[in-house]
C-alpha cells in the first residue's frame, strides 16, 4: 500500500486498505474535514450520492468524503443520531445502510471485509449508546477549519498515550511535523 504520511491515525487505517484506488485525494484530505480531537479507527472505499470517496469511522462519528476536482462531498452521521446499520455483502463488494431520523443513506461498492468490519463496529457503537448506564455520545463540537501544527501535535500525544504508535513512531511524526512548521 502507499504511504499516505498523512497523520499517525490516517496513516494507520489506511495502510490496512486493499485498495486505495480513487481515495488517495480523499485520505490526504481528512484532516481539513475531521474536528478537534477526532481520531479515525476505520476506513473503507465506497459509493454514495454517485460519488466515490472514503468511508471513515471516527471516535465521534462515521463519514463519507468524495473530494472531487470541481467539488467537495461530505455527509457526516454522528452517532447519537444513527437509529441502526444494515449490511448487505456480495461475494466481493458490498452495501451498508444507515439509518438516522428517518432518513436513509446506501453507501454501495464498500469492500466487503472492510464494510462488515465497519458495519458491526457501528451497530456495536448503537447498542452501546442504548445501553443503560452507557457513556453519553459526546455531544459533537463545530467542524474546524483544519489541523494546524498545535492539534496535530496533540493528536500525536493521545495516540501514544493510547499505545497506538511507537515511541520511535512519535519521534519521527512529531519530527515531520515541527520540520512543516
Amino acid at each position: 500500500m502507499a504511504a499516505f504520511n498523512v497523520r499517525p491515525d490516517i496513516d494507520a487505517a489506511a495502510a490496512k486498505l486493499n485498495n486505495t484506488f480513487g481515495a488517495k485525494r480523499e485520505i490526504k484530505r481528512l484532516p481539513e474535514v475531521l474536528w478537534e480531537g477526532e481520531l479515525i479507527d476505520m476506513l473503507a472505499t465506497g459509493t454514495y450520492a454517485n460519488g466515490t470517496g472514503i468511508v471513515a469511522m471516527t471516535n465521534m462519528r462515521l463519514l463519507f468524503l468524495k473530494h472531487g476536482v470541481m467539488s467537495q462531498t461530505v455527509e457526516d452521521f454522528p452517532y447519537g443520531k444513527v437509529s441502526s446499520a444494515q449490511w448487505h455483502g456480495g461475494i466481493v463488494m458490498g452495501t451498508l445502510t444507515v439509518y438516522t431520523s428517518g432518513n436513509r443513506a446506501d453507501i454501495k461498492n464498500m469492500p466487503k471485509d472492510q464494510g462488515k468490519a465497519i458495519a458491526d463496529k457501528l451497530r456495536m457503537r448503537i447498542a452501546q449508546g442504548t445501553q443503560p448506564g452507557a457513556a453519553p455520545v459526546p455531544a459533537s463540537p463545530a467542524p474546524g477549519q483544519g489541523q494546524d501544527a498545535a492539534s496535530r501535535l496533540a493528536t500525536l500525544d493521545q495516540l501514544r498515550a493510547a499505545g497506538a504508535i511507537t515511541d520511535a513512531e512519535y519521534r519521527d511524526r512529531r519530527k515531520a511535523i515541527t520540520d512543516s512548521l
